[in-house]
Parts: structure tokens; C-alpha cells; sequence
């Protein structure tokens, strides 16, 4: 192949992944791929058309391809969600976390209820200055027996993501708890809406950023473990 038909292949593989998957890689040496989780997480059951949805069946191989590949550095995922399918969540919420490679999430718009496990799994968590997270107790669909077995099932559900979320950040679980327990923001439902600046000071996220304060954080983690 030519040189002048290699970077028309790069454009047209880059625009392919922008429109199937919401993917890109940037930069050369230690390139940055970008991930996006938007929209509701779909889980096992497929959801209705016209609904926007991120399928972790198309993150996972994403973020096993960056930890495996030479050329990707570190992950940026970019994150505007009302949450969704909870185990689907975790699930994709467990596999960032166990990664080596540098990764940053960055909360734009909203980090709502799953979604915040997805957010703290980063090494460094950045969120918007206008944007917030709800945090509420776990909720289900369908049809639900009244038996003490399924307020159990609840109960370990919720814990899971409780200890999750503090394991990977800095807020305390009564903080948390306090949180997914409040009567005055939902008017329908229990829970707290969460700003930026209450996130951050709270522990919940590391800091109130940009594109350019999680990219250029990065770019530094990226060139300290390259160097020797």
C-alpha cells in the first residue's frame, strides 16, 4: 500500500468506530483510546428501539484489546449515563478497574446510579463543573415475589455496589449511605442528586475537570511508565 492511501485507511477506520461504537484512538506513541459510555447500560435483555443504550458487549473487547495492545497507552472513557442493567454495569466496571494501563473517566451531563460505579473504576476520576450523580438504592423491574429471599437478593445487590464504589474512591460508606437514602431531591423515589464540587468533596470523584485536565493527566501516566 502507498503512503498516500495509509492515512485515508487510518480516517476511514477511526470514522467507522466513531459511528458503530462511539471509539477512537488518538495520538501515536502511546495513543489515548477514547470509550464512550452514553445513553442506558444494556444488559442481557435488549431494549427498545429508540432508546440510546451502551452494550457492554461492545466495551468489554474494547478494553481487553487496549490492556493487551503496544501501541494504546491508557483509556479515556468518557461518561454520560442514567444508569441501567446492574450487573452489566459491574461488570464492565470491574474490568477497568483491574486494568494496568493508565485510565481516566471524565462525567459529562450526568453519572447516574450505576453509571458511578462505571465512573470511579478509573484510576482518576474527572467530572464536569455543570454536570451531577444520582445516587439511590437499587431498583428492579418486573414482576418481584414477596418473599424475604427476593428483599435479600436487594440487600446483596446493593452492598455489592456499596463496597465497589468505596473501594474505589475516597467517600466514607455512611456518606454513601446517607446519599442513597435521601427524601428531599427525588419526588418520586429515595435517593440524592449529587453536584460536581459535592462529589469531589465528598471523595465520591477526584476532581472537577476538563477534556484537557483528564487528557493531559493521561499523557503524564502514560510517559512515567514508559520511563525506565
Amino acid at each position: 500500500m502507498s503512503e498516500g492511501k495509509q492515512p485515508l485507511q487510518e480516517q476511514a477506520q477511526a470514522k467507522a468506530g466513531i459511528l458503530e461504537l462511539g471509539q477512537v484512538v488518538t495520538g501515536k506513541e502511546g495513543a489515548i483510546q477514547t470509550l464512550v459510555i452514553a445513553g442506558q447500560i444494556e444488559g442481557h435483555s435488549t431494549l427498545p428501539e429508540g432508546v440510546k443504550a451502551t452494550r457492554y458487549e461492545h466495551i468489554l473487547p474494547s478494553l481487553v484489546m487496549a490492556e493487551e495492545s503496544d501501541e494504546i497507552g491508557g483509556v479515556l472513557l468518557l461518561i454520560n449515563t442514567m444508569g441501567g442493567d446492574v450487573e452489566a454495569g459491574l461488570c464492565m466496571a470491574e474490568l477497568i478497574a483491574g486494568m494496568k494501563k493508565p485510565t481516566a473517566a471524565l462525567v459529562l451531563g450526568g453519572g447516574h446510579s450505576i453509571g458511578i460505579p462505571l465512573a470511579v473504576s478509573a484510576k482518576r476520576t474527572f467530572i464536569a463543573e455543570s454536570a451531577t450523580m444520582t445516587v439511590h438504592p437499587v431498583r428492579i423491574n418486573g414482576l418481584v415475589l414477596g418473599v424475604p429471599q427476593s428483599f435479600e437478593y436487594l440487600r446483596k445487590m446493593q452492598e455489592r455496589i456499596l463496597r465497589f464504589i468505596t473501594d474505589h474512591s475516597h467517600i466514607l460508606p455512611e456518606k454513601l449511605e446517607e446519599w442513597m437514602q435521601g427524601r428531599h431531591d427525588m419526588a418520586t423515589d429515595i435517593g440524592t442528586v449529587v453536584h460536581a464540587r459535592e462529589a469531589v468533596s465528598a471523595g465520591l470523584v477526584d476532581e472537577v475537570g476538563t477534556l484537557s485536565s483528564a487528557i493531559a493527566w493521561l499523557k503524564e501516566e502514560i510517559k512515567a511508565k514508559k520511563a525506565p
